[in-house]
């Protein structure tokens, strides 16, 4: 028997086969908004405080 995604073996219901969890479009835009954005924000944050009481760029803007 083939092993399918998550551990989880398929599971019959009424003779119909229940489809395997899998990864969607929607769970990485969902990932991507709650973990990638933030993470963007307070990210540029730091990057803009250093700048202002350093006078130190660190972003990526400044090695062009």
């Amino acid at each position: 028997m083939l092993s399918l995604p998550f551990g989880r073996k398929a599971e019959t219901v009424m003779g119909h086969k229940i489809t395997e969890p899998r990864l969607t479009l929607m769970a990485i835009w969902l990932v991507f908004l709650y973990v990638g954005l933030p993470l963007l924000v307070v990210t540029g944050l730091m990057d803009l405080a250093m700048q202002l009481f350093f006078g130190v760029c660190t972003g990526v803007w400044c090695l062009a």
